[in-house]
């Protein structure tokens, strides 16, 4: 689990990205690519500490492999109305 607040912001930030790019048309390889370097730039940078960079790449790997993530969910009904 992330605790760290800027790695909680990056990993929103390339989760969301993620979202994006699987809407556009892009599919698991191509994320994969993309997440990849997302990380390995956030090494070159210096970014966050080595340790937090892995748990982040656990985490975004987690949620990558995921596939729930990428399909819209069931909307709710509204029982109000009803």
């Amino acid at each position: 689990m992330l605790q760290d607040v800027k790695s909680v912001r990056y990993y929103q930030r390339i989760t969301d990205a993620l979202v994006d790019h699987w809407n556009r048309g892009y599919r698991t390889d191509e994320l994969r690519l993309f997440f990849e370097g997302y990380i390995s730039a956030l090494r070159h940078a210096d970014a966050l500490e080595p340790y937090l960079i892995h748990r982040l790449e656990d985490e975004v790997l987690r949620f990558l492999l995921d596939s729930s993530n990428f399909y819209p969910t069931e909307p709710e009904l509204d029982r109000d109305y009803y």
